[in-house]
């Protein structure tokens, strides 16, 4: 929903984004990573992750926000989930779990949108948050995003619960140091909340659906975003106003909500280009 929603606005707004995925910036393919990972508990580091800097190439990413920021420019690659991503991006002799060779990024494209994990990080000399001009933060609550992991991995990719249990437990440790200080940096938050009981992840039989949640968005300075909350009152039904930065809406409505707040904001962007 929320990829489709951007797709449709770029598309609309006649824009042609740089398209940078958060994985294709990941450290180790998933065998490395394996062993990597295996190294570092015999080291007596029980949190290494792929949520934490040492398993990212959180220079890259930025030498890469810099030089798009500069003059439109930079490389990427990407990473292979499965087969399907080896043949859409040419590289049928490859393994799922690897990556592409870097490349430059398309020329003539109008902005650089970038979907992943570490978008605002700041870590160990790298500040990513300061070279993106609009930060934009899509968060579940931590119940539901374990739920959905939970049922992702086992009936997706074949984990036991303890495996998962085990991989979010080892996640944790980076999980509150290097994901969640972002929020702070982001100029708009969109948060998933269930309204259904969702106290025990592991106990949960079902991931809650969009009828069964709310988003709650946050503005971080309303006024200077020229946010319209009569107009977003008025088009999305059920909607309400929770603080004066901040706004409800009914799950089902969230790709609604986000094209209504952001092909005006995306204008501005555009209009605003040096």
């Amino acid at each position: 929903m929320v990829r489709d929603a951007f797709a449709h606005m770029f598309r609309r707004e006649k824009i042609i984004p740089a398209l940078v995925e958060g994985e294709s910036f990941h450290r180790y393919s998933r065998s490395d990573m394996k062993q990597a990972m295996q190294e570092s508990l015999d080291a007596g580091n029980p949190h290494f992750s792929h949520f934490g800097p040492d398993a990212n190439l959180f220079g890259d990413l930025e030498e890469l926000f810099e030089s798009y920021g500069e003059n439109g420019t930079g490389k990427t690659r990407h990473y292979l989930h499965n087969e399907a991503d080896a043949a859409r991006y040419n590289s049928p002799d490859m393994k799922p779990g690897e990556f592409t060779e870097w490349q430059d990024l398309p020329s003539g494209t109008d902005m650089l949108f970038y979907e992943g994990l570490h978008g605002c990080a700041i870590s160990d000399g790298v500040n990513l948050a300061r070279h993106v001009d609009l930060k934009i933060g899509l968060v579940p609550v931590i119940n539901l995003e374990w739920i959905q992991k939970i049922h992702r991995d086992i009936g997706e990719r074949g984990y036991s619960e303890d495996d998962v249990v085990d991989t979010i437990l080892r996640r944790m440790h980076d999980y509150v140091h290097y994901l969640i200080p972002q929020f702070a940096n982001t100029d708009i938050n969109f948060q998933m909340v269930p309204v259904v009981d969702t106290s025990d992840p592991t106990f949960a039989r079902n991931v809650p659906t969009l009828d069964e949640c709310v988003v709650v968005i946050r503005f971080c300075d309303p006024e200077g975003m020229e946010i319209d909350f009569p107009l977003l009152l008025d088009k999305i039904k059920n909607s309400k106003m929770s603080r004066r930065n901040s706004i409800v809406v009914p799950g089902g409505k969230l790709g609604q909500a986000i094209e209504l707040i952001m092909t005006p904001i995306f204008r501005r962007l555009m209009d605003g280009r040096g």
